[in-house]
Formats: C-alpha cells, sequence, structure tokens
C-alpha cells in the first residue's frame, strides 16, 4: 500500500522541489516515512537521534509523529543539502541540526542517551555501529534503511549489506527484524 499525498508532512513537497534542483536523489521515501512517524509517536517525550538529515524528508516525517516533549538530533555531512532541511525545519523547538561528522557526534554522545536512532548514513550503520547502539536506552529503537539494492551502491556494496543485516541480527543486545518493504529495512530494539 503507498502512503497517499495526504498523509506526508506539509513541508514534504517543497524539500522535495529544493532535492530536484540540487540534484539530491537519497531521500527517504514515504513508506520508511511512515515507519518512523509512526515510531517517533510511540515515544512521548522521546529523544530522538537521525544519522543523516539529507534535505530533511526523514526529519519531517520524525517530527510529525513527536509530541511536544520529544527532541530530535539530526546531523548531516554535506552543508548544502542539510541547508535545505535548516530552511524549512530549522525553526522547530524540539530540533537540534547539526552539520558535521556523524561519527563525531556519535562519539560525543553520553551511552542510552536516545530511545530512537535512525541510521540513515554511513556511521552508525557501516562503521561506529557499536557506538550507535551504545547509545541506546532499554527498549529503544535503531532503524536502517536502503537494505535492497539501490542505484546510489557503490560497486561492492551488497556485501557490507549483507554483512550487517548478519551482524544485527546476531547482536546480542537487541531484537531485530528484517522488514521486506520500502527501500528494505531492519527494525531492532536493545534489550532491557
Amino acid at each position: 500500500m503507498t502512503p497517499t499525498t495526504a498523509s506526508h508532512p506539509a513541508v514534504l513537497a517543497a524539500i522535495a522541489e529544493r532535492c530536484t534542483a540540487l540534484g539530491f536523489a537519497m531521500s527517504c521515501d514515504p513508506a520508511t516515512g511512515q515507519l518512523l512517524r509512526t515510531l517517533a509517536a510511540a515515544r512521548p517525550g522521546g529523544r530522538l537521534l537521525e544519522l543523516g538529515t539529507g534535505a530533511g524528508a526523514g526529519t519531517s516525517w520524525l517530527l510529525s509523529g513527536m509530541d511536544a516533549g520529544a527532541t530530535l538530533l539530526s546531523v548531516e555531512l554535506d552543508a548544502a543539502v542539510a541547508a535545505v532541511a535548516a530552511e524549512h525545519l530549522g525553526a522547530d523547538p524540539r530540533l537540534e541540526l547539526v552539520v558535521g561528522d556523524g561519527a563525531e557526534l556519535i562519539d560525543a554522545q553520553a551511552p542510552g542517551s536516545f530511545d530512537l536512532v535512525f541510521a540513515d548514513t554511513w556511521p552508525g550503520k557501516f562503521h561506529h555501529l557499536d557506538q550507535a547502539l551504545d547509545l541506546l536506552a532499554p527498549g529503544g529503537l535503531y532503524l536502517v534503511d536502503d537494505l535492497l539494492p539501490q542505484p546510489t551502491w557503490p560497486q561492492e556494496h551488497a556485501a557490507a549489506v549483507t554483512a550487517l543485516v548478519e551482524r544485527l541480527t546476531a547482536d546480542p543486545r537487541l531484537h531485530a527484524a528484517s522488514l521486506d518493504c520500502s527501500t528494505g529495512l531492519l527494525l531492532a530494539t536493545r534489550r532491557p
């Protein structure tokens, strides 16, 4: 079932327009977005971390599910792309946007600091994975996307994806489920 555009965050169309102008084609897809909104809504007052803001599509979905007491910290390395997110979402007081290296941001956070981590970039997904998982509070959720072949994948990336899925599903700290939908998702929960 494909989400209707009526269910999308209002700002998403403007973000998509700017992405087209920038030639940025790696935004969060609507099915992943709906899951992000649902997971954010399940964490009232939650502390959320997004690794890979991009232009803010996934960020907008997370914000649309968050309550007034929740907070979202989001990091993006590409300043030009992050500027789109800042332009359209930066006024939201629940959101802290950081332009910088995701690995450095991960290293600067205290263990157990987050109720939800969405890893949509290399740090926290293909490197700094253990450090990102350590950021989860007990019962915290970890979501990764783009696990099915994508046109933007570098050569030989399929082996890295397979190793990531095997690593996450075997991690004794997690309960994990691969979801064969959207761009290929894996959702894990930190065991108490």
